[in-house]
């Protein structure tokens, strides 16, 4: 990849999408991984106004220290970035409270895990609304494309994706050309819905490589009797993986009325 090729393509595609749209910049939640710290870096390469959003809820304490450390390296190396710590903590407490116990444990986990991404998505809508701001996705290709690993009108609910169809591999390489923090560089990707320290790879059971492996075979028109051990796993799991979450990335299905029952 010619990253620093893309780099500048990414930066004068946000421009002209901004431009175009009439709005006075992006807005974007910093979780302190490399996605969200990658885009917002590519939003402050714009020169358009940039606000940063840190909104924890009951968030480990690295995920914390981290966007905090990006924000302040941003800070100093752009003069067109602004933040905010909107701590949902109590609000999503609050909404849980509310809620009948009606499912086991684990679904229960799940949907409060979403939950914790809606509540982030409003707040985000919140903002760009005042402001006039675009909300800026920070989906990568096999989250978005491949597996689907990410919260339907969630962090799936956004204006613009500048990096959803880069590789997590190459929004690494994008990460280390901007400069961002070693310490984001290096961390575990963790999606943080839980509240604990569970990584991406603990929830999906196969690494980022090994997903855009499987992904690469898939478009190549490969199919999983052609593998065995770990790779016919993997295969397995990106197959899976992809229809479960099929309907996140297509278009919402719309039930069309044949002209003879309107006319």
């Amino acid at each position: 990849m010619q990253t620093e090729k893309v780099t500048k393509h990414i930066v004068n595609w946000l421009i002209e999408y901004a431009t175009k749209a009439g709005v006075n910049g992006f807005v974007i939640g910093i979780s302190g991984g490399i996605d969200s710290a990658v885009t917002s870096t590519l939003c402050a390469e714009t020169g358009l106004k940039v606000l940063c959003l840190e909104m924890p809820i009951h968030q480990e304490e690295n995920q914390v220290s981290r966007a905090q450390e990006h924000i302040a390296q941003l800070k100093e190396r752009y003069t067109n970035i602004s933040s905010k710590n909107i701590n949902l903590t109590t609000v999503f407490d609050a909404f849980d409270n509310l809620l009948p116990d009606e499912a086991s444990s684990d679904k229960v986990a799940l949907s409060m895990a979403n939950t914790r991404a809606r509540l982030r998505m409003s707040t985000l809508y919140y903002f760009a609304g005042i402001h006039s701001l675009l909300v800026c996705g920070t989906g990568n290709k096999i989250e978005d494309f491949g597996v689907g690993f990410f919260t339907k009108y969630g962090d799936g609910g956004v204006d613009l994706s500048p990096i959803a169809d880069l590789m997590k591999s190459e929004v690494y390489k994008v990460g280390e050309y901007l400069k961002v923090p070693e310490s984001i560089l290096k961390a575990k990707p963790t999606d943080g819905l839980f509240g604990d320290s569970r990584t991406d790879e603990d929830q999906i059971g196969a690494s980022y490589d090994e997903l855009e492996w499987a992904m690469k075979m898939i478009a190549q028109g490969k199919t999983v009797d052609e593998f065995d051990g770990r790779a016919k796993k993997v295969i397995e799991i990106y197959l899976q993986r992809h229809k479960a979450n099929k309907h996140k990335m297509v278009e919402i299905p719309v039930c069309k009325i044949p002209e003879e029952l309107i006319n």
